[in-house]
């Protein structure tokens, strides 16, 4: 059946008027209606976005005790190291002074003896 209706210009108008305006109440009454809702979803948001910062937070930490960890160690091994090569180097020296007292040690024996044997020569020769 053909709509037999005659619609005039302002009679589509203020269909449409009407029709805006219903779309808008029923807008405005689904956000009134959905308020509690989008309220949970958005403490929701907040509360997800707080333990996401808080465990970046925890990680960072993490980050950084192993960092200054591994600094600790670094800078042990390195005073080992250090402590190490002054030991090598007192114990080097050591020895170099042990040996040149040693060879002082038996140059004076040899010339010791060395005077005795003059001294005998010479006592017997007397």
């Amino acid at each position: 059946m053909k709509n037999t209706r005659n619609n005039d210009l302002s009679d589509r108008r203020t269909a449409a008027a009407e029709a805006k305006f219903a779309l808008l109440n029923a807008y405005r009454a689904a956000r009134t209606a959905d308020e509690p809702a989008r309220l949970a979803r958005q403490a929701e948001r907040v509360s997800i976005a707080a333990a996401r910062e808080e465990r970046r937070l925890e990680r960072e930490r993490i980050k950084r005790d192993e960092a200054e960890r591994q600094a600790a160690e670094a800078a042990e091994r390195q005073a080992a190291a250090d402590a190490a090569a002054r030991a090598e180097t007192e114990a080097r020296e050591a020895a170099e002074t042990n040996r040149i007292a040693r060879v002082l040690e038996d140059e004076a024996a040899r010339k010791a003896e060395r005077d005795r044997r003059y001294a005998n020569r010479k006592a017997r020769r007397a």
